[in-house]
Order: structure tokens, then C-alpha cells, then sequence
């Protein structure tokens, strides 16, 4: 049943998020949000950091999810591909500390570009199947709660995550590992909803692809019976 997913949602976000934070309670400096690798690393890194391992976990688990329902969900195939692809520009950007390191400086700038710029290109030129893909599954809780993660990840982090906010709150009391605390630890809430709306969307498109079709005519006798009976 539906509500058995969403208590398991609860208890899996609860509990990753307990264990965190009672490994860095019980050992200071264990989540490695500031870690200092060499002598010229000025800012230091929290890319070890479990958290940031949890959010790159996340986003693989949403892209083979997505890859999944654009091969089974063919009418959802638009959609799926855009999500999917959004998934791995966020794990690249997630990984960019490691490729600029271990493989090309500003490679991961690179990749992301290429990548977006196919996206845009696949979007607009299936542009029509993926206005049919949205009316076939809208309204839609899984969408709804990967829009919440995404306005979560790009208009609230960028916000409340930026530097010069943090050094004028906390004034000559800040030290950069609190701002990095707190800009990955809501990073990791949207990545939460990025995953459960992942998830939601997948049982839908199933649902979808695997009801019986039904006559134009049906359907819109049903949708005028649904809007009759809202109006009493």
C-alpha cells in the first residue's frame, strides 16, 4: 500500500540522518566536512565526507531508476531521460573535486556542458512527446516532490549555503566548517525528496504503462463526471 512506502520513507530518512549526526556526536570530526589533504589546500575539502558519499549514492540510484523507466515506460521515455540526465550533471558536479584532482583540471565543466547541451537538444526536439508524457501523468506526486528538491537544491542552498552570509552572521566567530555543515546537511534533505520523488515517479509510469488503454471517448466521459462530481 502507498502509505507503507512513505512511513518507510520517514524511517529510512530518519535514520541515515540520525546515524550522521550521532557519528560526529560521538566522534568529533568523523563526518570530515573540512578536510585539509595537502599543505597547499587553502579551503580544504569535505568531499570525503560521508554525507557528500550518501548524495552521490543517491543521485546513482535516482539515474539507473530513471534508466529504468525510460527502457520500460516507453510514454514516459521524455521525462525519464530528462530526469535521469539532471541525476548524472548533479554527480558530476558532485565529483568535480575528484576529476579537477585525479584526472583534468575543469574536466567536470566539460562534462557538464556537453551533457546539458544534449539534454536541451533531446528536450526541444521531443518537445511534443514530452507535453503528451506530462498529461499522461499529471498531477503527479512523484514529480511534485522532485520539484521540491530541486527548488531545495537550486534556489534555497545556493542562497542560504553562500559564504559572505555566514561571515556577516557569525562575524569574526566564523569558521568555514559550520557554513559547509549547513549548506550539506540541506543539500542532503533535497537529495532525500530528489530520491522519493524518484521512486513515486517510477510507480506511476509503471502504473501507466500497464493500464489497459482506454477510448478517447471514455476518458473524457470519466473527466467530465470527476469535474461534476468536485463541483457539488
Amino acid at each position: 500500500m502507498v502509505w507503507i512506502r512513505y512511513v518507510l520513507y520517514f524511517v529510512a530518512t530518519a535514520f541515515v540522518t540520525l546515524a550522521l549526526t550521532q557519528m560526529e556526536i560521538a566522534s568529533p570530526g568523523s563526518l570530515k566536512l573540512h578536510l585539509v589533504v595537502s599543505d597547499s589546500d587553502v579551503y580544504g575539502t569535505s568531499e570525503f565526507s560521508p554525507v557528500e558519499i550518501i548524495q552521490a549514492i543517491i543521485l546513482g540510484v535516482c539515474g539507473l531508476i530513471m534508466l529504468w523507466v525510460a527502457r520500460y515506460c516507453p510514454s514516459q521515455r521524455p521525462i525519464a531521460f530528462g530526469f535521469g540526465g539532471l541525476a548524472l550533471v548533479f554527480l558530476i558536479r558532485e565529483s568535480d573535486y575528484f576529476l579537477d584532482r585525479f584526472v583534468a583540471d575543469n574536466l567536470w565543466q566539460v562534462l557538464v556542458a556537453i551533457l546539458g547541451s544534449l539534454l536541451i537538444a533531446y528536450t526541444y526536439r521531443h518537445r511534443k512527446r514530452l507535453t503528451i508524457a506530462l498529461a499522461r501523468i499529471w498531477p503527479s506526486p512523484g514529480l511534485t516532490l522532485l520539484f521540491a528538491g530541486a527548488i531545495i537544491l537550486f534556489a534555497f542552498v545556493p542562497l542560504v549555503g553562500h559564504e559572505p552570509l555566514w561571515q556577516s552572521i557569525l562575524g569574526d566567530a566564523y569558521q568555514r566548517v559550520i557554513k559547509l555543515a549547513i549548506e550539506e546537511f540541506i543539500e542532503l534533505m533535497g537529495y532525500y525528496l530528489w530520491m522519493i520523488g524518484t521512486i513515486e515517479y517510477a510507480f506511476e509510469a509503471r502504473a501507466i504503462a500497464y493500464r489497459a488503454p482506454q477510448p478517447a471517448v471514455r476518458r473524457q466521459r470519466d473527466k467530465r463526471r470527476r469535474t461534476a462530481k468536485r463541483t457539488f
